[in-house]
């Protein structure tokens, strides 16, 4: 599988905006994730739950920049600001690195979110 190809489709569909979508193609089942917030996620359907829940608490979307992705063998890092206005009021405003490890099925096995502001 040519990872190299899933990060750009990956980061194509988060880029659009459809983050719960990326999530349900390219994760595997058993996925995990870790967030320099709070916490993380175990498998996959915890992951979709959780997009889900974040996708339906935005109200408008001012803008996603992909800056860029590097790959090295089965590990990417994909570079992105998220600017959202919320439901609640509050502003989103992450300017963040992913990093990805992949299985040879070309799924993410792990992703870990980094604060690149």
């Amino acid at each position: 599988m040519n990872i190299k190809d899933q990060v750009l489709k990956m980061d194509t569909i988060v880029g659009q905006g459809a983050i719960v979508d990326a999530v349900k193609t390219f994760f595997a089942e058993n996925a995990t994730t870790s967030d320099y917030g709070d916490g993380g996620t175990n498998g996959k359907p915890e992951m979709i739950a959780k997009m889900e829940g974040f996708a339906s608490a935005i109200a408008k979307v001012n803008g996603i920049t992909h800056h860029y992705s590097i790959v090295e063998g089965n590990v990417s890092a994909s570079e992105f600001t998220f600017d959202f206005d919320m439901k609640d009021g509050s502003k989103i405003y992450w300017h963040e690195i992913i990093r990805r490890v992949w299985n040879d099925k070309g799924q993410v096995i792990q992703e870990e979110y980094f604060n690149a502001a």
